[in-house]
């Protein structure tokens, strides 16, 4: 018979377990498709906090969800608050989702303005 400390711990090591695979699959770029993918449009919100930044952008008539890299990362390419604001122009390179009805997609290079945001630099495309 299993003492109650045994279960207890056996039911630790499972949660912790699921709830890594959980976060490695968010995280990971496994539900993006091969290849790169362009988006234009315009922004319609920001969000530069955890688990990672996005953007949501209007790309004619509809609305995606770019993900970018975690905050710090992020902030670290150089897109910190008040380098875009809702209405700009912009085009984010990455890889879209497997999901072709879902409208979203995560970014290794975003440009707003002019400027050149490689958020995910060891993922950018060649040019």
């Amino acid at each position: 018979m299993q003492s109650p400390f045994n279960r207890s711990v056996a039911l630790a090591a499972a949660v912790i377990l699921v709830a890594a695979t959980a976060a490695y699959a968010h995280h990971g770029w496994s539900w993006t498709q091969d290849g790169f993918f362009e988006l234009k449009g315009r922004i319609t919100a920001i969000y530069i906090g955890n688990p990672h930044a996005t953007l949501d952008v209007d790309a004619e008539g509809a609305v995606w969800r770019v993900e970018m890299a975690p905050p710090s990362r992020t902030i670290a390419a150089g897109f910190t608050e008040g380098v875009a604001k809702v209405g700009d122009e912009v085009t984010a390179i990455g890889h879209r989702s497997r999901d072709e009805s879902e409208k979203r997609m995560k970014a290794v290079r975003i440009i707003v303005g002019g400027k050149t945001y490689d958020v995910y630099p060891d993922r950018v495309p060649p040019a």
